[in-house]
């Protein structure tokens, strides 16, 4: 397959999946600040918002103090921000129509129609007169995407790229609002006894669980009340956890080898490396050694492992 074929296609999978993580976190930021909470609390999850995605200085720059309705704005509707959920998908279509002729028809109308329904929105309003429905609708239009790109695609190495594309994009973002959310909470509720204060960490888990689809699954899994420590193995150990770092380190290693060539030993090297440490990891010896720190190193390996793909196998950095 022509490197910049796959190029697109990985990138255009990235984009949308990066356009269902946006939705996700600003979802859960969104529902939780709907609940009783200190103004520096709301503040607290606002900010964390934007750190999750590395934006603060691009929004400080343009907005100054964090204001929800402003951090909001910025993230779903702003085409100045690369990351906002507007830009995703116009990324993600215009990436899906440089390849039409490797797409099938039905994969490629899903991908233009979600850009020509969120422009219809947004002008309408939609968004801001429930931002709630607006989330599920991106996050929707993703599933579809999947959906239909898994119903439809010829099993090749087309289809192998679009998924690592979605792989490597669910690991990173899976990691970073593990992260932030976790060092948000550490300091005023990781382990209170109080009352209110066990009530808010309720509230707190079950809002970061509902945000990657996992509250009904921890439930399950774990039958019990929700604790942290569980949360961060249902988010980073759990290979049968759709949303978990170590079951889209298995998709990205399993794609990996479907389109393997002469160059890319290093890099399936790497991937699995990655994914070994997520198989033989234990949640008590990561909390030991320290969460942040953990996840500071896969979010560099992640983003290395990235790099090393774009070299094996897409565009040339002199194209």
């Amino acid at each position: 397959m022509l490197s910049r074929t796959a190029d697109h296609l990985f990138w255009m999978s990235r984009y949308t999946e990066r356009a269902e993580n946006t939705a996700r976190m600003l979802d859960v930021n969104y529902q939780t600040s709907l609940l009783p909470q200190s103004a520096e609390v709301a503040q607290v999850g606002w900010q964390g918002m934007l750190s999750i995605s590395e934006l603060m200085p691009a929004y400080a720059a343009r907005h100054g103090e964090i204001v929800p309705d402003r951090v909001m704005e910025f993230m779903v509707k702003d085409e100045g921000n690369p990351s906002s959920i507007v830009s995703c998908l116009r990324a993600a279509r215009e990436n899906a129509r440089a390849v039409r002729g490797s797409l099938t028809t039905e994969a490629w109308e899903t991908q233009n129609q979600t850009w020509l329904e969120i422009n219809r929105m947004l002008k309408a309003g939609e968004f801001e007169r429930d931002p709630g429905q607006f989330f599920e609708w991106v996050k929707f239009r993703s599933h579809l995407s999947r959906g239909v790109t898994v119903g439809t695609m010829l099993m090749d190495e087309a289809l192998h790229f679009m998924r690592l594309g979605t792989f490597l994009e669910r690991a990173d973002n899976t990691a970073r609002l593990v992260d932030v959310k976790f060092h948000a909470v550490q300091s005023d509720f990781f382990g209170t006894a109080s009352e209110k204060d066990q009530e808010y960490d309720f509230y707190h888990w079950s809002a970061i669980l509902r945000s990657v689809s996992g509250f009904e699954i921890y439930r399950k899994v774990y039958r019990d009340v929700i604790k942290p420590e569980r949360v961060a193995d249902l988010l980073i150990l759990r290979p049968d956890m759709p949303r978990s770092l170590h079951a889209s380190m298995n998709e990205v290693v399993s794609n990996l080898s479907m389109v393997a060539n002469d160059q890319s030993a290093e890099t399936q090297r790497r991937a699995g490396k990655l994914r070994a440490d997520l198989q033989y990891g234990h949640i008590d010896e990561i909390l030991a050694n320290g969460l942040h720190a953990f996840l500071t190193q896969f979010l560099d390996r992640v983003n290395e492992l990235g790099g090393h793909i774009s070299r094996d196998f897409l565009v040339p950095a002199s194209a």
